[in-house]
C-alpha cells in the first residue's frame, strides 16, 4: 500500500517547476548580462598610467599609444628651468590604474616665455622688494649685503649678476638678486624651522630672515621637476635655534620630499 501523499510533494508540483524554470532562465540572463559587462567595461583591465612628465607633446604622444592612452593638452605654464614645450603636471598621475583609452590631460611649459618690465626696487627694503618683484610675477634670488647705513635697503638690482635697468624686459619667474646694506656687524638674525612647510613657503621665510638657500638636496620620492616645486622640506642644515645668530645672508640647505610617510613621521615628532 503506497503512503497518501508520496506522490505529489509541493516542491514537485506543476506550479513549482515553472518557478524553476522561470529561475534557470533569470540566471541564465543574469550571467549573460554580466559577461557582457565585464567585456564593455573592460573590468579588471586597468593599465597603469605611464609618467609623461619633461617629456615633449610628441614624445608623450608616442608613449600614449603604446600604453593604449590619449593625451591631450589643456593648459600651460611658465617655468625657465624647464624644457620648452616639455610636459609639466598630467591628470590622472603617473602610477594611477586606469581603464585603456583613458585621456590624460597635459599641462605644458610654453614654447613662449612671458615677459615683463622689471620694476625699480632700489631705495625699497628687502619686504617691499620682495613684494613688488613678486607682484611682477619674478622672484627674490640671492642676497648680496654690502656695508651701508641702512641694513636691508636695496642698494641694486641684478639678473644673472649684471645690474639690471628698470623697464627692461624679462621672463616672468626669474630670479632678481639684490644687493643690500648692512649698517654693522652687529646686525645678526636666526635661522626658523623651515621643516614640515612647502618649499615655496620655506624659501619666502628664509628670506623674510635675510638668509640664502645655499643649496637645494631631493630624496628618492622627487622623481621630476613637478615634484621639485611642490615637496616639503623634511631636513635642514644648520638648524632652527633661538638662540644662536647668523650673520644676514647666510646660507641654509634644504632637503625636499613628496614622501607623505615621512612628512607625517616628522609632523608627529614635532608634536612629541
Amino acid at each position: 500500500m503506497k503512503k497518501v501523499g508520496t506522490e505529489n510533494k509541493w516542491y514537485k508540483s506543476w506550479f513549482m517547476k515553472e518557478v524553476y524554470k522561470m529561475a534557470a532562465i533569470f540566471a541564465a540572463v543574469l550571467i549573460v548580462v554580466i559577461i557582457l559587462l565585464s567585456i564593455i567595461t573592460r573590468h579588471n583591465s586597468e593599465h597603469e598610467v605611464p609618467d609623461f612628465s619633461g617629456l615633449s607633446f610628441e614624445q608623450a604622444s608616442e608613449l600614449a599609444d603604446a600604453s593604449d592612452f590619449k593625451v591631450e593638452i589643456t593648459d600651460s605654464v611658465f617655468l625657465p628651468k624647464m624644457a620648452r614645450g616639455s610636459v609639466f603636471r598630467q591628470n590622472p598621475v603617473a602610477g594611477s590604474m586606469v581603464k585603456k583609452n583613458r585621456r590624460i590631460l597635459l599641462t605644458i611649459n610654453s614654447m613662449t616665455p612671458k615677459k615683463v618690465a622689471m620694476p625699480s626696487v632700489t631705495g625699497f627694503s628687502l619686504r617691499q622688494a620682495k613684494a613688488e618683484l613678486v607682484a611682477r610675477q619674478l622672484r627674490v634670488g640671492k642676497l648680496i649685503y654690502v656695508s651701508d647705513m641702512a641694513t636691508n635697503n636695496v642698494l641694486s638690482q641684478r639678473l644673472n649678476g649684471r645690474y639690471i635697468a628698470p623697464g627692461t624686459l624679462v621672463e616672468t619667474e626669474s630670479e632678481i638678486d639684490l644687493e643690500l646694506g648692512i649698517s654693522g656687524d652687529g646686525e645678526r638674525t636666526y635661522i626658523p624651522d623651515v621643516t614640515g612647510l612647502p618649499v615655496t613657503t620655506a624659501r619666502d621665510l628664509l628670506i623674510d630672515n635675510s638668509l640664502n638657500i645655499a643649496r637645494i638636496r631631493y630624496d628618492e620620492s622627487v622623481k621630476n621637476y613637478s615634484d621639485s616645486i611642490s615637496g616639503f622640506v623634511i631636513s635642514q642644515s644648520p638648524e632652527a635655534s633661538e638662540n644662536i645668530q647668523r650673520q644676514l645672508g647666510s646660507y641654509v640647505e634644504i632637503t625636499i620630499t613628496v614622501d607623505k610617510t615621512k612628512l607625517e613621521s616628522l609632523r608627529n615628532n614635532k608634536k612629541n
